[in-house]
């Protein structure tokens, strides 16, 4: 072997140990955040620490048995190793420590699955749907075990209260998606036609990410999602302040954009209180959208992100590229929602090439609705007011 090939050799996996180094991994399974998390990563480290010695044993064993036994310059053709074979004590260890560890790691994976799947009765229950490309909550805000308009519903960003169980009711309303914050809890699938459970709690207050991991079509990649963990009294605040509908902005350049509003985007979006009339008359979303969904915004800037979550609604002040709890209402980001109504599909990909005639092939996602300037502004203007 030449020397050249024996640096790549070495090389090669160095770069690969190297590449999956990271400073700062906001999606990182190794950095729990909540007590269900830690509850993974101790099985994890366990299920880690017996993998890495069976691995020294078997390498080392494996490395042992090729020195000791290679073959010499003075051996014949005749000479042979001593045969094992028949050994009872050796064949019976061999086959009973491998049981024994398979059956610890047996032990300690269902006492954690038991663990993680346990359900709070007492906990505040949360549906969550996944759409293409983007993910709805609706909270069970009165109690009674079901997820109906009365509720509090939003989308993009799930909010929660710190240092409690939240019980999640996961599924979707097209195809197969997979919820995943991996500082809270491991992923559960999205299935169409079923609810998978699972129960989120956060130490402290926070946001934590995450995405969807399950391919769902042209915008898997930029279907994320987020966590925002608050206060108890910071999270019964936000969700009373969701409850009401939105006012009608007085404004002239936003109460021409709720106008415009009601026009031009009652064919899929929904703000209570500002075009209710108009969703029902266009449809209810039916009419234009291959889900007959599309997020309500009656409450759109008291979310830190939009568009499924890859661009930010508030400007990012720490530069962290994650807009916490006390950066929206901050400062509004202008140029990226301008930009999206500009031309969304130009943004994110979508199967929404342009605005459909009525009674046409429906699309997913958001069209280009082709708006002057002056309307963009108008818009804008508006979508700001929606607190």
């Amino acid at each position: 072997m030449t020397r050249r090939r024996r640096l790549a050799l070495v090389l090669a996996p160095l770069l690969l140990f190297v590449g999956a180094c990271a400073s700062d991994a906001p999606q990182s399974t190794l950095d729990p955040k909540g007590p269900i998390a830690r509850s993974i990563d101790a099985l994890w480290d366990g299920v880690f620490i017996v993998a890495v010695v069976v691995f020294i044993l078997v390498e080392f064993g494996t490395l042992y048995l090729v020195i000791r036994f290679r073959r010499r310059a003075d051996d014949t053709d005749d000479d042979l190793p001593a045969q094992t074979h028949g050994n009872t004590r050796l064949e019976i260890l061999w086959t009973l420590i491998p049981a024994v560890l398979l059956g610890l790691v047996g032990f300690f994976t269902l006492v954690t699955l038991f663990d993680i799947n346990r359900k709070d009765d007492d906990a505040l229950a949360v549906q969550v749907t996944g759409q293409q490309w983007w993910w709805e909550f609706t909270y069970d805000t009165d109690g009674d075990g079901e997820f109906t308009d009365e509720d509090v519903l939003t989308a993009n960003d799930l909010v929660i209260p710190a240092g409690q169980d939240v019980n999640l009711e996961i599924g979707s309303n097209d195809v197969i998606h997979s919820f995943w914050i991996p500082a809270l809890n491991g992923k559960k699938d999205a299935v169409p036609g079923s609810e998978h459970p699972l129960r989120l709690n956060a130490d402290e207050p926070g946001t934590y990410v995450g995405q969807c991991t399950e391919y769902c079509g042209l915008s898997h990649g930029y279907m994320r999602q987020r966590v925002i963990a608050m206060t108890p009294d910071d999270f019964d605040a936000w969700l009373e302040d969701q409850i009401p509908e939105a006012e009608m902005p007085t404004d002239g350049e936003a109460a021409a954009g709720a106008e415009l509003f009601a026009t031009q985007c009652s064919g899929c979006h929904l703000a209570r209180g500002i075009n209710d009339e108009e969703f029902a008359d266009q449809g209810d979303g039916t009419e234009l959208l291959v889900s007959g969904n599309a997020p309500d915004l009656t409450h759109f800037a008291s979310r830190g992100v939009f568009a499924g979550g890859i661009f930010n609604l508030w400007v990012d002040k720490d530069g962290d590229d994650i807009i916490e709890k006390d950066e929206i209402s901050e400062e509004f980001n202008r140029g990226a929602v301008e930009a999206w109504l500009r031309n969304p599909p130009a943004e994110k990909p979508m199967d929404a090439p342009a605005l459909p005639e009525p009674g046409g092939e429906k699309i997913r996602g958001m069209p280009d609705l082709n708006l002057p300037e002056e309307q963009i502004d108008q818009l804008v203007d508006f979508l700001e007011t929606l607190e």
